[in-house]
């Protein structure tokens, strides 16, 4: 696996909405379990560290000046005390729990702030598959969890970054021996009921050397009429040399929920990865996804959609990052947007000096339904390689 260095900018804070945010180190979650190793600890408590430092992001930045946090209220949001009787918190319905796709699911977990349930078929236990939650990995599972665990995204990335590497209460590990197959693809919902609740989580993904997995994961809530949420998340993808991964990431929150995630997927040689996103909640997205091709013949496919309405915001930062030899990707974003809605997307496809024989394609497809909503799209290449094939694409249409 390759660690990615992370340049980050220094600047005097802005204040938003008046306050900052109100937690504290005593909430980072197995702080104080003797089961957990002193690495993980370790790590988050360099998180902790990174989300002191960092300031809250504002326009000034250059991958946020599309998005403004203004609007947000820091100050409001609690992290939820499992049993304190909050009555916000509506149940997971029913039709979440269903299959996504025409295939039963070989294993399912729901994340709830007052609980987890799970279950994984027992032909993939006796084949050596992990499906944990992330507490659960940090005290059972440690020597898979160290193999991934902040290896690929760093919480040094920006400040939501660090709160969800710091405080991640729920969160996923999926690992894959080397060699295995799942014909039935996995399934986990995170459900963030509530109003003025932060909801963190950290989804990490191992698929071993020649092995295979489908994978689908949602965040999702109601939306709520009066207040705010907020949802900070990382998610940690590694798909090992021949292995294969399909990953469905679909993000329903609620429309008062401020939805905050960084992501990043590392495919080693002759690796596949068919990363799918639907984006159809929040009242605010900023989702950074980044694609590393770092084994020769490497390929990668992003795929997205998004629907907007009212007044919402879906900002969508995407990197294809060609870092060897032969390496493939593609992506496709596609919207459509009405009322007052906005959708930003900024794609970079970079190719390194050693990545020849690169084929790259990005595009973003947009339809504006209504006078008032826009669509932005800035694609963008950084080619330091002479032998490729790299190209790309916008439209918007009414």
């Amino acid at each position: 696996m390759t660690s990615r260095s992370v340049v980050t900018r220094t600047r005097r804070p802005e204040r938003i909405a008046e306050k900052e945010f109100v937690f504290s180190p005593e909430m980072i979650p197995s702080i104080r379990d003797d089961r957990v190793s002193a690495s993980i600890k370790s790590y988050r408590l360099q998180a902790w560290e990174a989300y002191e430092r960092l300031p809250i992001p504002t326009t000034s930045d250059e991958p946020w000046r599309r998005t403004d946090l203004r609007g947000m209220m820091p100050g409001s949001f609690r992290t939820y005390v499992p049993g304190s009787g909050n009555v916000n918190l509506l149940p997971v319905p029913v039709e979440l729990l269903n299959p996504v796709t025409d295939q039963a699911h070989g294993g399912q977990m729901i994340l709830t702030p007052e609980g987890i349930q799970r279950n994984l078929g027992s032909e993939f236990v006796d084949e050596g598959v992990i499906f944990t939650d992330l507490l659960t990995a940090e005290r059972e599972h440690p020597d898979i969890l160290e193999r991934i665990l902040g290896k690929i995204v760093r919480a040094e990335e920006g400040k939501f970054a660090a709160l969800a590497a710091a405080l991640s209460d729920r969160g996923v590990l999926v690992y894959v021996p080397r060699g295995v197959h799942l014909d039935q693809p996995l399934h986990s919902l995170m459900w963030g009921p509530g109003i003025n609740l932060a909801h963190f989580s950290h989804i990490l993904v191992f698929v071993d050397d020649g092995a295979s997995l489908t994978y689908v994961h949602e965040y999702a809530s109601h939306t709520e009429a009066d207040g705010q949420a907020m949802h900070a998340g990382i998610v940690e993808i590694y798909v090992g040399a021949e292995a294969n991964l399909r990953f469905v990431e679909l993000q329903s929150w609620g429309e008062h929920v401020w939805n905050f995630t960084h992501e990043r997927a590392q495919v080693d040689r002759d690796g596949n990865l068919d990363w799918i996103f639907g984006a159809v909640g929040s009242h605010l997205t900023k989702n950074f996804s980044d694609l590393d091709l770092v084994g020769r013949g490497a390929t990668g496919r992003m795929s997205g959609f998004y629907f907007t309405d009212g007044d919402q915001h879906l900002d969508h930062d995407t990197q294809q990052n060609h870092l060897a030899p032969n390496t493939t990707s593609d992506l496709l974003f596609k919207g459509a947007l009405k009322e007052q809605s906005r959708s930003v997307w900024q794609g970079m496809i970079y190719v390194a000096p050693e990545a020849q024989k690169t084929d790259g394609y990005q595009a973003n497809r947009n339809l504006v339904l209504s006078k008032q909503a826009r669509a932005d799209s800035i694609p963008g290449l950084e080619i330091l390689a002479d032998d490729v094939r790299c190209t790309h694409g916008a439209t918007v249409g009414k």
